[in-house]
């Protein structure tokens, strides 16, 4: 296979890894760390998190994940290995209508109304604030989390598909 493939396989893998870390991290860690605070520190955390997450180091991961997915696609198609091409393109569909469409669609906008509440002083209102929050606000993060590992599991198993496809070069 010629090295610019590889080399774009290879992109694809850790853009994957890269957003897949993200949103897991958020599941099996942060959200379960801010249940267990107090709820006006939880909201306050929260906020401040989704204030900073937007910077030049998230930015790849999350929005270039798909635009690398499907760059491979194209480069893997025109080399001739279809099988890995398959792989690559339903990868970036998948995360980009489950990764990145549904964090623009879903977690964003609960994003942006949990920043709109000011945190309330006594803890039942906060309580009651970060309950309706944190549990809607995980379901759909644990369907990215899910959404962008597959995506990882099917461009690790297009680069597979390299090695098998008719466009190996010795």
């Amino acid at each position: 296979m010629s090295r610019p493939v590889v080399s774009a396989s290879i992109a694809s893998i850790v853009f994957c890894g890269a957003i897949f870390g993200f949103f897991y991290a958020w599941v099996c860690s942060t959200m379960w760390g801010l249940d267990r605070a107090d709820p006006r520190v939880a909201i306050a955390a929260m906020q401040a998190m989704n204030a900073s997450v937007r910077n030049a180091v998230f930015f790849p991961a999350f929005f270039l994940t798909p635009l690398v997915l499907g760059a491979t696609a194209v480069m893997a198609l025109y080399t001739g290995a279809r099988g890995a091409a398959f792989w690559f393109a339903l990868a970036a569909a998948t995360y980009l209508c489950f990764g990145l469409l549904l964090t623009m669609l879903v977690n964003v906008p609960m994003n942006e109304a949990l920043a709109a509440i000011p945190v309330p002083q006594e803890v039942e209102a906060a309580r009651t604030v970060w309950r309706d929050y944190s549990g809607r606000w995980q379901v759909w993060n644990q369907v990215r989390a899910v959404a962008s590992g597959l995506a990882l599991a099917m461009a690790a198993y297009g680069a597979t598909r390299l090695s098998a496809s008719k466009a190996v070069r010795g």
